[in-house]
């Protein structure tokens, strides 16, 4: 009889882009609504290439700086803003958002909280998005002034000159996004 050795264990997915997307997710707000903006990314690996099947969850509180409360983000009003977003990455690994420019909160300079889902991760990996506007608040928020000088530019956008913020997120080697511990 010959003897079984135990299964090797298995990574999540890849089953975000079809599992997790619903209608409207990559819009926390209309693209007509006053004060959108749109922010675009690509989730890419650690050899720069792009990530095609991953999953971008944002979450963030308004332009007050309020988080919003109940209804839940899949039964949004479609003119109103629920401070959460989910979008699947195309085959390219690019990702799409439209929001609204979130407000501070207490100490934070203002960000929008992220949330990436790919294979090859037993876990989601977090991190934050600032925009380059508020860079007078990101020299006193408490998270931002514990990252090396050198590693926050991987948390701050890039405003293109077509207006839409870029954000590309990379999960592992040079240039690799900070990513934080929950």
């Amino acid at each position: 009889m010959s003897e079984l050795s135990p299964t090797p264990s298995q990574t999540v997915g890849p089953f975000f882009a079809f599992g997790l997307p619903y209608e409207g997710g990559p819009e926390v707000v209309p693209g007509w609504r006053e004060g959108a903006i749109a922010i675009r990314g690509r989730v890419l690996d650690g050899a720069g290439d792009p990530v095609p099947d991953a999953l971008v969850e944002i979450w963030q509180a308004d332009g007050s700086g309020r988080v919003a409360r109940g209804g839940g983000a899949l039964r949004r009003d479609p003119h109103g803003f629920s401070g959460f977003g989910r979008c699947p990455t195309d085959a390219a690994g690019v990702y799409r958002f439209t929001t609204l420019r979130p407000g501070a909160s207490g100490a934070d300079a203002p960000y929008i909280a992220v949330a990436v889902f790919a294979r090859g991760l037993l876990k989601p990996v977090f991190t934050r998005l600032y925009l380059p506007e508020d860079a007078a608040a990101h020299a006193t928020d408490p998270l931002l002034s514990q990252i090396p000088e050198d590693r926050r530019a991987t948390m701050i956008a890039e405003r293109g000159t077509d207006g839409v913020y870029r954000f590309d997120i990379r999960l592992q080697g040079e240039g690799e996004t900070v990513f934080l511990a929950v």
